[in-house]
């Protein structure tokens, strides 16, 4: 049987961690306009966009082979800043092959990992900082908020048939929010943050 070596061209993949780049792979960035219906409160995004599209995180990755037991990687940075009180964060997703879970590392900046189950009855928050680790089991949600007031950079590591599936979060989204309340990332149901907002 040949060495799995044998089919690789490249074993070492650099990445900038105040880029948020890897070598050799391109650089996707998600701005506002693709993820205005993620955020609850609709009237903060529709003002926000009135002044621009920013540019909420990029996100690059690499996937050196696709077999059973492969594993690819991706970096991802995500801007600090809000909408409305909501933090910037990505348009999470569960993975395609349901079972499939997922390490994210952090590398710089201050965040946290929302998760949720699929069943959506168990969602809770969990730190995402430089240094840390945070282990994302299967079929759970997985979103990413950056509450600090630098770019949070981190790495995720995941099988090669794990796949993304964005388009189930697109039609449920998350039950609960990430809020800033009086400076304090505060993390709330959904319905009872959308109670405080005012009527459109």
């Amino acid at each position: 049987m040949p060495s799995p070596l044998t089919a690789l061209t490249q074993l070492d993949f650099p990445f900038d961690a105040a880029l948020g780049a890897l070598a050799n792979a391109p650089l996707r960035e998600r701005r506002l306009s693709s993820l205005s219906a993620m955020f609850a409160d609709t009237q903060a995004c529709t003002a926000a966009l009135a002044q621009g599209d920013p540019t909420l995180y990029t996100t690059a990755a690499v996937g050196p082979a696709d077999g059973p037991g492969d594993l690819h990687v991706a970096i991802a940075r995500l801007m600090p800043g809000r909408i409305g009180a909501e933090y910037f964060m990505t348009a999470g997703h569960f993975h395609a092959w349901r079972p499939a879970a997922e390490w994210y590392v952090g590398l710089s900046g201050s965040g946290v990992m929302l998760l949720e189950s699929e069943d959506a009855r168990d969602s809770r928050v969990v730190p995402l900082t430089a240094h840390a680790l945070v282990y994302v089991p299967g079929h759970t949600a997985h979103r990413t908020i950056n509450t600090g007031t630098e770019p949070l950079v981190y790495l995720g590591i995941f099988p090669a048939q794990a796949g993304h599936d964005y388009g189930a979060i697109a039609v449920r989204n998350f039950r609960t929010v990430v809020v800033d309340v009086n400076g304090v990332p505060t993390h709330r149901e959904r319905s009872d943050f959308l109670s405080t907002l005012p009527a459109a």
